[in-house]
């Protein structure tokens, strides 16, 4: 080796710089004023307003659209497609387990964005899924090779320190807790596979039953 030379060390993998995956309909949807939505301002912040009965509405159809706009950073269309999502999934029953096989891709996409918000808006609606319906956690198990490996990823990221970790951890924005919650809520509600899916993904994950 020759005198005062140094060995660089291999570039950074990138694992979690933030990506771009746009909407693919989502957007163009809400422009056409193709979505039942308007936006309702007040005391309390913005709402959805509903023009027709949530529970009328065609699931297949819908939902994936919503959740196709998880990756969206931009208001209001940011806004728009979790509130609808997450309405959606509280008056879905079970015209919810149908349309769960056309949700992953959305899900994985917005996953792919590493950005933390959408991080944040995709972890809670995966557990609200789970939760939706009798049996919406099992449909999801079959799918979890698709949506783990980004969670894996970012499993031990608690970015806060001190004070601001606290903050975080009460106002549900730490990705890191939101991970283990969800995966937690993949085991409780996934079915008797789901642990073995869980922890062949992530090595680190520990039964929470």
């Amino acid at each position: 080796m020759m005198k005062n030379s140094f060995v660089r060390g291999p570039p950074a993998s990138g694992a979690y710089k933030e990506r771009v995956v746009k909407s693919k309909m989502f957007t163009k949807f809400y422009e056409r004023g193709d979505f039942p939505i308007a936006i309702k301002h007040d005391r309390t912040g913005n709402k959805i307003s509903w023009k027709v009965a949530i529970e009328q509405l065609d699931y297949m159809y819908y939902l994936p659209l919503f959740f196709d706009g998880l990756c969206e950073t931009k208001h209001p269309y940011e806004f728009l497609a979790h509130q609808g999502a997450s309405d959606m999934l509280e008056h879905g029953g079970p015209q919810i387990l149908p349309a769960i096989p056309l949700l992953i891709l959305p899900i994985k996409n917005a996953l792919s964005t590493r950005n933390r918000q959408v991080l944040r808006n995709t972890l809670k609606l995966l557990q609200q899924l789970v939760v939706s319906f009798d049996r919406a956690g099992e449909e999801v198990t079959p799918f979890l090779n698709h949506i783990l490996p980004i969670l894996n990823q970012f499993k031990n990221l608690n970015v806060n320190t001190g004070d601001g970790i606290v903050y975080s951890q009460q106002k549900r924005e730490n990705i890191g807790d939101l991970i283990n919650e969800t995966l937690e809520a993949f085991e409780r509600h996934g079915g008797k596979y789901a642990y073995a899916n869980i922890k062949f993904l992530v090595p680190t994950y520990e039964s929470c039953l």
